[in-house]
């Protein structure tokens, strides 16, 4: 009679199934098809998730034999688990949604390889906060504490359990990311450029042509009439020579989260820094 070992760990089965742009986060042969997840115990759903590569703050919708369930539901084996994103365009009431609801202000902190994207979120006025040597636990502690949505391409940083609100970007060219993020979060309506110092976040505040004085070259104090200052670091703005740059950047932004051609009336208020 054969012998069996009361350690020996039992292997239970499940079918998954990851729709839409989740599929970015699985290597090929897994993309866009049902495929089979082995696993010992009765993990989450959640767990099991994120094993596979997927961070939570992705998803928002799971069905486990055609039953919406939450991250807390335990597999067993057997079952059928279909993982959707956020649901825009249909009525998915019914479900359990699993995504918190969105930020009433979209506030952001941005993890440390991403700072041109930084600057160009300042740039439309987008409240950023973003410094060289923030570490991951400190990105998060900021996102808690300020209400703000990680913007990353690290996925660990999104795999933390305290986060909740956060995004994985795909595209790595800046231009490219700041495109997908206005798109993905529907930003393109919140856009208010050259609002913010696109150096320290700082909120900039129109000032007289007296108090830019002291700190403006006399050839730029002689030629501009319009100046802002940060109320943050103190730098001063004015309409300078960087204007058809920067208001190509505004123009791109606005025209990725909507059909049809770029505005073509822009506004054009570009300043340029001296600290």
């Amino acid at each position: 009679m054969p012998m069996t070992d009361p350690h020996a760990r039992v292997t239970h089965e499940v079918q998954l199934r990851f729709y839409a742009e989740l599929n970015d986060f699985l290597p090929g042969d897994r993309r866009q098809r049902d495929f089979r997840y082995h696993f010992s115990g009765t993990p989450s759903v959640k767990d099991t998730i994120e094993a596979i590569g997927v961070p939570h703050t992705e998803v928002d919708v799971i069905l486990v034999n055609g039953k919406s369930v939450d991250f807390s539901h335990l597999l067993r084996g057997g079952e059928r688990v279909a993982i959707y994103p956020m649901f825009e365009r249909y009525d998915v009431s019914p479900l359990t949604r699993l995504r918190p609801a969105p930020l009433r202000e979209s506030r952001f902190v941005v993890d440390v390889h991403l700072g041109t994207l930084a600057r160009n979120l300042r740039l439309l006025g987008f409240d950023t906060i973003w410094e060289r040597d923030l570490a991951d636990e400190a990105i998060i502690e900021i996102a808690l504490r300020d209400h703000r949505i990680i913007l990353t391409r690290d996925k660990g940083i999104l795999k933390n359990g305290r986060v909740s609100h956060g995004y994985w970007l795909r595209a790595t060219d800046p231009s490219e990311q700041l495109a997908e993020v206005i798109r993905a979060l529907d930003l393109a309506r919140s856009i208010e450029p050259y609002t913010r110092c696109m150096e320290c976040n700082g909120v900039l505040e129109v000032i007289g042509r007296r108090q830019a004085a002291r700190s403006v070259p006399l050839q730029v104090f002689l030629v501009y009439r319009r100046f802002k200052r940060c109320t943050s670091c103190g730098r001063t703005y004015w309409r300078g020579s960087h204007l058809k740059r920067l208001d190509r950047i505004v123009e791109q932004a606005r025209a990725s989260g909507r059909p049809g051609p770029p505005d073509e009336s822009p506004t054009r208020r570009e300043y340029r820094v001296r600290g």
